[in-house]
């Protein structure tokens, strides 16, 4: 096998990883799952929060694929794209660690961006913070991030609609 279809496999599992992580974070964070969220939505001074348990699950899946396609583990029924696709979901987890705890909330190092996309980036998470609460809200997605200006108007609309609150601190 060449190496390009491995690359295009790990490639495509970081792109589909961000609609995974998005769909997960605005139905299942925001959802059933809230109290594993709720605290990385409050303030508070712990190191880790239950919302890391996240990461315990990615960590799953990626295990998961790698044992799918390994031949030590299942031998001749090895699934020969599970180690690729366990190596993309490795390398979500890794940019979203790098990305979101990071650069955003600033966990593991203090960088603040002043211009370009990664500002961007913060700016939009910044508004998905700026509700109260599991309802509602915008920017669902870690590492891409649409238009701050058209993410205050959805949050203005919202707020109209009596969809959601909105933090005191935070202007729209």
């Amino acid at each position: 096998m060449d190496w390009l279809t491995p690359l295009a496999v790990v490639m495509a599992t970081i792109a589909l990883m961000e609609w995974v992580a998005w769909a997960s974070h605005k139905y299942v964070m925001h959802g059933f799952a809230w109290a594993w969220h709720r605290d990385h939505h409050e303030p508070h001074g712990n190191i880790l929060e239950k919302n890391d348990r996240f990461a315990l699950v990615g960590a799953a899946m990626s295990i998961s694929m790698f044992a799918l396609g390994s031949p030590m583990i299942l031998g001749a029924r090895a699934w020969w794209p599970g180690t690729w696709i366990g190596l993309g979901i490795l390398g979500y987890g890794i940019i979203y660690t790098l990305v979101h705890d990071g650069l955003v909330h600033q966990r593991w190092f203090r960088y603040v961006p002043r211009r370009g996309y990664l500002k961007r980036l913060v700016q939009a998470h910044k508004l998905h913070h700026a509700t109260v609460g599991k309802e509602g809200g915008v920017s669902f997605g870690f590492v891409w991030a649409r238009d701050p200006v058209r993410l205050k108007a959805e949050l203005k609309r919202q707020r109209e609609a009596g969809v959601i609150q909105v933090q005191e601190a935070t202007e729209l």
